[in-house]
């Protein structure tokens, strides 16, 4: 780009940029000194000058641009930047209940105070009170799972693909594992469950088709290297039509025969039925375990509804090897988690009130009618911000457990949709729009389906639909 004489002429040079001592001394300065620090202030004031110097030896800096109040007003926006939080809260509108991309479950609020509670004073986490020496942290947690599962043992990782490596890397390194051809399933984020039995160190024995296993197939596979059966839940897919699974009870039965382990992963582990609800049949850890097999692998932030971890049920013998196994102190959970996990499996005990406790249970069994009242207050409001170029209609949609959980189900629910009207390419104003809603203060995150904006409202609290109502009032979108 060609520079004009003039602009050069009025061009501030570096030797015009104000010494970084005496912006330090500026009123103005003082408080944000008071706010962030002298270390802070100074190294992002100093980033600020290099900036303008580089302006300024390109010609494109004006005088302007250095009098004290631009300057310091840029620091400031600088400084509330680089201390901003990067981990925000989002409003999910996704209609997805278990977000995996959102941070999945939603704790309850005696998890959340537990967990206050450990994050300020000393806990007993690995003291056991009774002998006055060091404790196992699992054992604050395991009579619980044990008592809600019916496992005679337990344990505690920080996520179920840790679960199943450890559980693989303890008891089949360097050994073979039989998987259904059916079952080899990627989890998300690309972790796949072939590549987990290599960083294990197992060695993976496909099995049948990835439609039809036969009993005899694993029978066939079964060798003197042989160290575990796995049968894993086919959780976040389907496969239709013209299949043939072997149930795990015929499997627990080859197991026995031959001596070898039988496991099962669950994926998103639920520990009560949800039909009583109203919800789709998920088989739980209980009835699993109840089938005979010797272990089993859930996560804890999926349909359990508590935080991120990943548990190993099942018989003693094999969780004691697990427990002992090096990789197990990699992978532990920490207090926080732990206290949330105790708060969470607590509420199970009653599970007459699981509905208006667990808020992920009262999340998936939300009435269509609240919803729809809640997308209704909301319609006018939106559609008076966005002006007559969009149309906003509340409409029935379907909502989605998530998280891998009942794929091919759904749940009734209501919601927002905008269509653009105006003269321009629809799919881009939508697009557009839907980045303005994501970068709000509070960050609203829809889906975007045949170049329609689709806010369901499922999971919209009613102090978030208060605050969503008060800003398309007052500011728009």
């Amino acid at each position: 780009m060609t520079v004009s004489v003039s602009s050069q002429l009025n061009a501030a040079r570096p030797a015009d940029l104000p010494a970084i001592d005496k912006l330090l001394q500026h009123g103005k300065t003082a408080a944000l000194v008071a706010e962030y620090g002298q270390t802070l202030v100074t190294t992002q004031l100093r980033q600020l000058m290099d900036e303008l110097r580089q302006k300024a030896l390109a010609g494109q800096l004006t005088h302007a641009e250095l009098a004290h109040e631009p300057l310091l007003t840029g620091l400031a926006a600088r400084l509330s930047e680089v201390t901003a939080s990067k981990l925000k809260t989002v409003i999910n509108l996704t209609g997805t209940v278990l977000h995996t991309n959102l941070g999945r479950a939603l704790l309850p609020d005696s998890a959340v105070q537990a967990v206050v509670k450990v994050l300020t004073q000393a806990t007993n986490l690995e003291f056991d009170l009774d002998t006055g020496r060091r404790g196992d942290r699992d054992s604050l947690v395991e009579d619980l799972i044990c008592e809600l599962t019916g496992a005679e043992a337990a344990t505690v990782v920080n996520n179920n693909a840790a679960a199943v490596l450890l559980m693989l890397n303890a008891l089949a390194a360097q050994r073979e594992v039989i998987v259904s051809r059916g079952e080899l399933v990627e989890i998300g984020g690309s972790f796949r469950i072939p590549d987990i039995m290599t960083s294990a160190g197992s060695t993976l024995v496909e099995v049948g088709t990835t439609n039809r296993t036969h009993y005899a197939d694993y029978e066939r596979a079964l060798g003197e290297r042989t160290a575990m059966i796995m049968k894993v839940h086919c959780s976040n897919y389907a496969v239709v039509g013209f299949t043939k699974t072997t149930g795990i009870n015929e499997l627990v039965r080859l197991g026995r025969e031959r001596r070898v382990p039988v496991t099962v992963d669950l994926g998103s582990g639920t520990l009560v039925d949800l039909t009583q609800w109203g919800l789709p049949h998920e088989p739980t850890v209980r009835e699993t375990l109840a089938t005979g097999v010797d272990l089993v692998t859930f996560s804890g932030d999926k349909l359990l509804g508590g935080p991120q971890a990943g548990f190993i049920v099942g018989r003693k013998s094999l969780i004691d090897i697990i427990k002992k196994h090096p990789l197990k102190r990699a992978l532990r959970t920490g207090k926080l988690t732990m206290a949330a996990l105790e708060a969470v499996l607590s509420l199970y005990l009653s599970p007459e009130r699981l509905p208006e406790r667990l808020t992920t249970l009262h999340l998936l069994t939300r009435a269509r009618s609240d919803i729809q009242a809640q997308a209704g207050q909301l319609q006018p409001v939106l559609q008076q911000a966005l002006g007559r170029d969009f149309t906003v209609t509340a409409e029935p949609m379907l909502s989605q457990i998530g998280s891998g959980a009942m794929p091919v189900e759904s749940l009734p629910s209501f919601g927002l949709v905008i269509h653009y009207s105006g003269t321009d390419k629809a799919g881009k104003q939508i697009m557009q729009l839907e980045r303005r809603l994501r970068c709000q203060a509070e960050p609203v995150i829809g889906r975007i389906h045949k170049n329609a904006l689709y806010l369901d409202c499922r999971c919209l609290t009613a102090e978030q639909a208060q605050r969503l109502h008060t800003l398309w009032s007052n500011q728009g979108v």
